[in-house]
């Protein structure tokens, strides 16, 4: 009997020794401890926005014609109303002298006539004061009158044709002016298509032709991004955005959501979007910034300061952390959680301030149920 106890004890020590030998070595975690700070809800663009000109127009002609001069020149700063390009006109100017030659026939017409009428009108008063003393005919006063009346009319239909003339050279200045371009706003001439001599075409409908002058303002700009539909509901004019450009990296410009599309924007194999436009609230103004630059934009819906946080992407299933118990084993807790970004999640119960959670998730082995020993460096808090 005494000989079967000490083989079974043999035994057991040995496959405890064995186990012992054999068990899988600890795997390494890094810890960081919850405490509070500030937690934003937001959104972002779906596919990269846009840095736009305020204003930015793309010129052309309104006529067909020989461009016959080009006033400026790429890089140049132009002021509103200054003339760019002018076809060949002389035609065209050609009716506008005689048109206005025909104002000034007309006028001195007209000034020939009225004063013939007061005369007239003079002459009839006179006549018909003679009559009630008998020393003219009443007739010869009525022809006076009638000739004095006709005078008027004369008169009153050479100024009907003084109209009609500054009319006329309205019509022939409206046709010059098309064989001009001026700039409608001031601003800077990014591109010039054009060349003296080559004819001018302008775009029939649907067919989309380069324009003559691209004209833009360099010193004032907006962001336009996509978001998504789903995210639509919830964004409104006023709120503030961060920006971030590519062109300045580990920058961030704080700006405000200025207008929200009317209307969901539906592309072929694209998710369905809605365009939202932000201004830049406090841009150094030597920070010099190019139409055209890509630019991301994430819309701060909700901001919540000093409560608990994680870093998001420690969080399981949208409701788990894991923390190492007093055993040294990893386990999963349940958590309640708030709001949340890419970044940070507000946690709202299952942990208390100081408390720590494993933070190399993902790391081969690091799961619940593991054996675990915390590395050295492991223990920091969040940042």
């Amino acid at each position: 009997m005494k000989k079967w106890i000490v083989t079974a004890a043999v035994v057991l020590v040995f496959a405890g020794g064995m186990y012992w030998l054999g068990r899988p070595e600890p795997v390494a975690v890094t810890l960081i401890q919850v405490e509070p700070g500030v937690v934003e809800k937001s959104v972002a663009n779906t596919r990269a926005g846009t840095i736009e000109a305020c204003q930015r127009s793309k010129l052309s002609l309104p006529i067909g014609g020989q461009i016959d001069r080009l006033l400026v020149k790429e890089g140049e700063r132009v002021k509103q109303g200054q003339l760019l390009i002018t076809l060949w006109n002389k035609d065209r100017k050609a009716r506008v002298d005689e048109a206005a030659a025909a104002v000034n026939s007309a006028a001195r017409e007209q000034e020939s006539l009225c004063i013939s009428s007061k005369s007239d009108e003079r002459e009839a008063k006179r006549l018909s004061s003679l009559v009630a003393r008998k020393l003219v005919s009443a007739e010869s006063a009525d022809l006076a009158q009638a000739k004095a009346e006709a005078s008027v009319a004369q008169c009153k239909a050479a100024k009907a044709r003084v109209e009609q003339a500054a009319a006329s050279l309205a019509v022939a200045r409206a046709t010059y002016e098309q064989t001009e371009l001026r700039a409608p706003f001031d601003g800077i001439v990014a591109e010039v298509t054009s060349k003296i001599g080559e004819y001018a075409t302008p775009s029939p409908p649907g067919v989309p032709t380069p324009p003559a002058i691209d004209l833009i303002t360099d010193d004032c700009h907006y962001i336009s991004a996509p978001l998504d539909e789903v995210d639509a509901a919830d964004i409104q004019v006023g709120m503030p955005v961060r920006i971030t450009l590519d062109a300045f990296r580990d920058q961030t410009f704080p700006a405000t959501v200025r207008r929200i599309a009317p209307y969901v924007l539906e592309l072929e194999k694209q998710a369905r979007t809605v365009e939202v436009e932000a201004e830049f609230s406090d841009l150094d103004p030597s920070m010099r910034l190019l139409a055209g630059y890509s630019a991301d934009m994430e819309i701060i819906l909700q901001t919540r300061a000093k409560v608990l946080r994680l870093p998001t992407e420690l969080i399981l299933d949208n409701q788990f952390v894991l923390v190492l118990n007093d055993e040294g084993y990893l386990e999963k807790r349940l958590v309640s959680l708030g709001i949340s970004n890419w970044k940070f999640t507000e946690v709202t119960k299952g942990l208390r301030r100081g408390e720590s959670i494993v933070s190399n998730i993902g790391t081969t082995g690091v799961v619940a149920g593991a054996r675990a020993e915390v590395s050295a460096g492991g223990g920091d808090g969040a940042d």
